[in-house]
């Protein structure tokens, strides 16, 4: 539950982020009259995301079970990454986000069209609501208990849209930037979780090599699949069921924190420490530089104050702004 409630509080503030600044630069310009088929777009970004949830989640009740196995670790190694891809991206484009947006209402209105508009609510929303639906159904599918991960994600959903609200109004004020950095940190080891899962997945399916086919090492001993390092590398790595319950709390708490369960094959524990060093070495890099900006910023503001007598008595710019421009830069 905290894990989707952490997801569904990230993806559901970027979604009320763009939402904002959308609704705020029509109305500074004075077109609020359009914001109907913005919201238009932005209803049918929210359907898509809830068909596509509800395709996935009943669509496998009528699937054989092997079949199930093989979609179920497809769609997760999609939502990886699409996951990956939305983490880079927002590191990338989080910085220019609000021109973007803000060129493409003008390039909106500027055709006049109906459809225009609608798009523009519709793309604006459609990426995270569609990677929140797959990283969810894909949680739901690795840890089993959806009613639990549903709850999480609408209480974190909620907040996002209260937080959204709020930064909006100017009466709350919230370090973006910081924000979305532990966030996405998190959603690092949360999608190596899911790719762990679509591994196991895909080994019950027969598509990988694991514990469940030809290929697996067996103990001579016990006559069962070998563990430990006389099973690599298509055994079982390691088998903690007997000191965790693969159905207790602590059990459930490292799945969704770590992506870590009791019995793991190799396969797994080669993907997730992969994926955790590899593309969270690229997110760590990615990361602003805090010490070395505001270097720079006090050796800009010496610079224009040497050339400028006034430059020292100018009002900084961010004093007057909306809150929602804090956006640039901060993702």
């Amino acid at each position: 539950m905290f894990a989707s409630l952490l997801i569904g509080l990230r993806e559901g503030l970027e979604a009320a982020l763009v939402v904002g600044i959308l609704v705020a630069y029509l109305k500074r310009i004075g077109r609020a009259d359009v914001l109907p088929r913005m919201w238009a777009g932005i209803g049918l970004a929210v359907a898509l995301s809830l068909a596509i949830g509800a395709v996935l989640t009943f669509g496998a009740y009528s699937l054989a079970p092997g079949a199930q196995e093989l979609i179920g670790g497809l769609m997760s190694l999609f939502a990886v990454a699409m996951v990956t891809w939305m983490i880079f991206w927002m590191q990338k484009a989080g910085r220019t986000m609000k021109a973007t947006l803000e060129g493409g209402l003008d390039r909106a209105l500027a055709q006049g069209g109906l459809w225009a508009l609608v798009a523009i609510g519709f793309v604006s929303v459609a990426r995270e609501g569609i990677e929140t639906t797959l990283l969810l159904w894909s949680m739901v599918q690795s840890f089993g208990s959806a009613p639990l991960a549903l709850l999480g994600a609408l209480i974190g959903l909620a907040i996002a849209i209260v937080v959204g609200w709020l930064l909006a109004r100017g009466a709350v004020r919230l370090d973006l930037r910081r924000f979305f950095a532990w966030t996405g940190g998190f959603l690092v080891i949360v999608a190596a979780g899911v790719l762990a899962y679509a591994i196991m997945d895909l080994q019950e399916a027969g598509a990988l090599p694991g514990p469940f086919t030809a290929a697996a090492p067996i103990d001579p001993e016990t006559g069962a699949v070998a563990i430990g390092l006389a099973a690599f590398p298509f055994g079982w790595a390691f088998d903690l069921s007997g000191a965790i319950a693969p159905d207790g709390t602590a059990a459930a708490i490292l799945q969704a924190t770590l992506g870590f369960t009791p019995r793991m094959t190799w396969l797994q524990v080669i993907a997730w420490a992969l994926y955790i060093v590899i593309v969270g070495a690229f997110f760590l890099r990615g990361l602003p530089r805090r010490r070395g900006a505001k270097g720079s910023d006090a050796a800009a503001a010496a610079s224009a104050s040497a050339q400028s007598p006034n430059a020292s008595g100018a009002e900084p710019a961010s004093s007057t702004g909306n809150p929602l421009t804090t956006t640039e830069g901060t993702a």
